[in-house]
């Protein structure tokens, strides 16, 4: 099998008596492969009450914090502990880390960095949106030692989440995607939220380079937060920019010029927003000295992910088809009219369903109410779930209210009911507003 950690370093960071050739981590049995270490961490579930279960499918050992039968390793404190291994993988691999945050777009960033940075070596990237305090040290502790790039995404919906895990990460180059409303409750104003994700760059290794927003509202608090001895490189702005988008339906035709190079490029995804995320990943990519016009041509055909954009034709009972657009994942202000734009670009009848962007508190109604005017542009029939939906609902023409209901698996057989040959149909809410059952809904069509 492939070493991931041998069994002589988990003795040494861990001070054991024994160790044992590990291939990968798993915290979850249910993904487990065999030869894994598995991590019995405790939170809503208890990791210790699956440690037995890890065993039989082929863990080659766990991580605990209690005596247990096996091969264990024993800890005071599991988190900690795993903290230890991506500390440690961070400092045995002279891989060049990246660390994006953002409001929005932050895991379509990583999956073009991943997917441009693998023209150029061996690219470890956390998978899904792995950006917690657990998910950022499980990707560090998955990370080869042979790995040349190693891609980051670090999250928050609190003050002071960024700048640890971003320690941890340590990067060559930080990369804020942008500064919205997302979390706009909990983080108490928008300057906030700007001065949270700024944290990132205090991380920044020595001589590394931050890639900020040139449009966003909060560039002088952005730049501020950039260490002594560190640079920063603006996307939409003096160092990178958009030169051309050309968007269709499916995909967008992008013309750019970053720092001195021009490059042209073709994404299998429409859009400005697109076009945006594209360019910010060059900018990083520029940051590492690598070949632009290299990077651009492996980004041709990127596609976007489930519940981030994706489309699919589906079949109707009757026959017919409908394009879905998955937007199913999350959900903010901005990100809210991006997909609205995309929708406007499609054939056949534009159908919305909606759910709540979570997490705005006192701002909730304002919020969603300000979508009203793009929405009104490009949807011919609106359906939405949820309380904060309600006022934004009612403020729409009589003509494009389609249904609304207090939750998304209520709201998911009036959709169905309502719709025909030819329906382009978005589907869009934060993740908390489980717009997901709407999707797999309209997916039992197929």
């Amino acid at each position: 099998m492939n070493v991931l950690w041998s069994a002589e370093e988990l003795k040494s960071l861990f001070a054991c008596s024994q160790g044992w050739d590990v291939s990968g981590i798993s915290i979850d049995t249910r993904s487990l492969q065999p030869g894994d270490l598995f991590v019995a961490l405790a939170g809503e579930r208890d990791g210790h009450d699956y440690v037995e279960a890890a065993f039989a499918k082929g863990a080659a050992a766990a991580l605990v914090s209690r005596p247990m039968a096996g091969n264990i390793i024993l800890v005071p404190d599991v988190l900690k502990a795993l903290e230890r291994l991506a500390k440690t993988a961070r400092l045995r691999s002279g891989a060049k880390a990246l660390a994006v945050t953002g409001s929005v777009g932050k895991t379509t960033v990583k999956e073009m960095l991943r997917r441009a940075l693998s023209a150029f070596g061996k690219v470890h990237a956390a998978e899904a949106s792995f950006n917690n305090h657990i998910g950022v040290p499980l990707s560090l502790a998955r990370m080869p030692e042979n790995s040349q790039f190693g891609v980051f995404e670090i999250g928050m919906n609190h003050p002071g989440e960024i700048a640890p895990l971003a320690a941890l990460v340590r990067p060559d180059v930080a990369l804020v995607t942008c500064v919205d409303k997302a979390h706009l409750g909990l983080m108490g104003s928008e300057l906030a939220i700007a001065k949270e994700k700024a944290s990132i760059y205090a991380a920044l290794a020595p001589g590394g380079k931050a890639i900020i927003p040139g449009e966003t509202a909060y560039l002088q608090a952005l730049r501020d937060a950039v260490p002594e001895g560190c640079c920063a490189l603006l996307f939409n702005g003096p160092e990178a920019r958009l030169l051309d988008v050309l968007s269709g339906p499916k995909s967008a035709e992008i013309a750019a010029e970053i720092i001195d190079s021009k490059v042209y490029f073709r994404l299998s995804a429409p859009g400005r927003h697109m076009a945006s995320n594209a360019l910010a990943a060059l900018t990083a990519i520029a940051a590492l000295g690598l070949d632009v016009e290299k990077a651009a041509a492996a980004l041709n055909g990127f596609v976007p992910y489930d519940g981030r954009g994706a489309q699919r034709i589906l079949k109707l009972p009757t026959g017919g088809k409908i394009l879905l657009l998955d937007e199913s994942y999350n959900a903010s202000g901005a990100s809210m009219r991006a997909a609205f734009s995309v929708l406007k670009l499609q054939h056949g009848r534009h159908v919305a369903v909606l759910g709540d962007m979570l997490e705005l508190g006192a701002h909730s109604t304002a919020e969603h109410l300000a979508l009203a005017p793009a929405l009104r542009e490009c949807a011919d029939l609106v359906f939405a779930a949820g309380e904060g939906c309600n006022a934004l609902f009612e403020s729409l023409p009589h003509a494009i209210q389609g249904g609304r209901a207090p939750n998304a698996a209520a709201l998911a057989p009036m959709v169905k009911a309502a719709l025909r040959d030819g329906d382009a149909v978005l589907v869009k809410g934060s993740y908390g507003s489980r717009m997901r059952d709407v999707i797999s809904a309209l997916e039992s069509y197929s």
